[in-house]
């Protein structure tokens, strides 16, 4: 039976909506999984200030946890066309991991959001996606076997290198039921894809 780690960061919930998705994805597959997030760096001030949600009951993951794993499926939303900084910090300090060649041959995969269409996603998903290659691991994203991604009659995340949501500019818009749907498919492909290789 494949481990799967949900490794995410949400200041406002769309990313922890969908690291849920993900995670059924995975069980749906017989995966065990477990979902954690990265610490946030700004103040408690800061973030209740800035309506962040600080009820997220995901426990906090730490860089060692990461071999105990088959996969980890990395989300994070975009800031500027790349990862949030918390989750680029938390990758940081996975060195002796990648001195250990820890990680070699797990699979990896990951999912983003943005608030507009155009703002970043598939950028962001490669500057996950480069951290993950360069600690030894098998990147697996949505393939077209999910055929949301390539509809047409409505406004949706959903990209081939991984599942993305949109928030609205005010964060108001929630994932959809394509983009969760997205999200379940790869949890999916990437649990499937552990099991075959460490099964």
């Amino acid at each position: 039976m494949a481990r799967v780690l949900v490794l995410y960061y949400s200041a406002y919930g769309h990313i922890e909506a969908m690291a849920h998705a993900v995670a059924e994805g995975a069980r749906s597959e017989g995966a065990t999984v477990d979902i954690k997030r990265v610490p946030d760096l700004v103040p408690e001030e800061v973030a209740r200030n800035s309506h962040y949600k600080l009820t997220q009951v995901a426990p906090l993951a730490k860089p060692e946890d990461l071999e105990k794993y088959d996969a980890i499926i990395v989300g994070v939303g975009t800031r500027y066309g790349r990862m949030a900084s918390q989750m680029a910090n938390f990758l940081d300090q996975t060195g002796a991991l990648w001195a250990r060649g820890a990680l070699h041959g797990k699979v990896g995969g990951a999912f983003t959001s943005t608030a507009s269409q155009h703002g970043g996603q598939e950028t962001t998903l490669f500057s996950i996606i480069t951290n993950l290659m360069h600690l030894g691991m098998v990147i697996v994203g949505l393939d077209y076997g999910y055929s949301g991604l390539v509809r047409m009659d409505e406004v949706t995340g959903c990209t081939p290198y991984g599942a993305t949501t949109l928030t609205g500019g005010d964060g108001s818009r929630q994932p959809t039921h394509n983009e969760l749907e997205g999200a379940r498919y790869q949890g999916g492909r990437i649990a499937q894809t552990a099991k075959k290789l460490h099964g």
